[in-house]
């Protein structure tokens, strides 16, 4: 339920520490968070491709998300946008919210009486802030992580960020969950595109190491949808390239290395395909049935007595 104000009548409880950043490369935009509470990312993290990204919390009003990202749609400065929202908040005194722009502009606001320690930090193209820390070095840390991460991509960098803010004690009453969401600089055309990333750790002992074990099979992922997309053109010299990369990140995936043993066969690299297929198929024979059926949806093109072969294996 909400007030006139605007203001939820029952606050959620989100302490938490949380980045808000910008790639000046690619232009994406992203939000990543940790908290000890369940289903932080459902809570404080908030993106739209093409206009910007919020991450609300402390005593979190949830309608700063949508209503930030609306102001930044309607053209005003995240710093204006936070000055609207908290104008006619009664709360504004117990909130913490970072907003980010399209331009990489900026802005934050720690709340006075948001339990110790609180505070933000301000950045080129990002903004750090964290409340109910075990000290105050929480988010100076999480600036410096991620000013020195340059090298990698938003989502590595915003992991880095993160887990320099658990290296210097973190949340004062533990860890619980985590969430990170990318959204890119451009508007989409198509809605089921935006986010580009939405992964969240709704309830784990380790929430960021298993937030980071999920980024990386994201990214073998990428790989895989890679190599499916090249199969669909015809492509399958492609198509090997990405299952293979995908494989090698995760050698112990089964799937990926099924597709990968597919398009070797497909590329008569027929020696190297069958040493995988046997592997496979020792460890779980569906694939072997899965097998059968792939040549009448064509995505398996061999010869009779190569599928033969394949089948055979023990």
């Amino acid at each position: 339920m909400i007030h006139k104000n605007n203001q939820p009548k029952n606050n959620i409880f989100a302490h938490t520490y949380s980045i808000v950043a910008r790639d000046p490369e690619t232009g994406e935009m992203g939000v990543g968070v940790q908290s000890h509470w369940f289903s932080v990312g459902s809570v404080v993290s908030w993106g739209e491709a093409g206009v910007g990204v919020v991450a609300t919390q402390s005593l979190v009003n949830k309608s700063f998300g949508l209503r930030g990202l609306e102001l930044l749609r309607k053209g005003k400065s995240p710093q204006e946008a936070i000055n609207l929202l908290i104008s006619d908040d009664d709360g504004r005194d117990v909130r913490q919210v970072a907003i980010l722009d399209t331009k990489g502009r900026v802005a934050a606001h720690t709340g006075p009486k948001c339990i110790k320690h609180a505070g933000h930090k301000i950045g080129n193209t990002f903004s750090v802030q964290a409340n109910m820390m075990l000290s105050d070095e929480v988010w100076p840390a999480m600036a410096n992580a991620f000013e020195k991460c340059h090298d990698l991509s938003l989502p590595e960098r915003i992991i880095k960020s993160l887990e320099a803010a658990e290296s210097v004690g973190g949340d004062i009453r533990g860890k619980q969950s985590a969430a990170i969401l990318v959204v890119a600089g451009e508007p989409t055309e198509n809605k089921w595109e935006d986010p580009l990333i939405d992964l969240r750790v709704e309830d784990h002992r380790e929430p960021l190491k298993e937030l980071n074990r999920l980024l990386k099979i994201f990214r073998a992922y990428e790989h895989m949808n890679n190599g499916d997309l090249a199969i669909e053109k015809g492509d399958m010299a492609i198509a090997l390239e990405e299952y293979d990369a995908a494989q090698k990140m995760f050698p112990e995936n089964l799937e990926m290395t099924y597709w990968t043993a597919v398009s070797l066969a497909n590329q008569n690299q027929m020696d190297k395909a069958l040493m995988l297929f046997k592997r496979i198929f020792k460890k779980d024979n569906n694939w072997r049935l899965l097998t059968e059926r792939l040549p009448h949806s064509e995505l398996l093109n061999v010869k009779e007595e190569e599928m033969e072969k394949i089948l055979s294996l023990k």
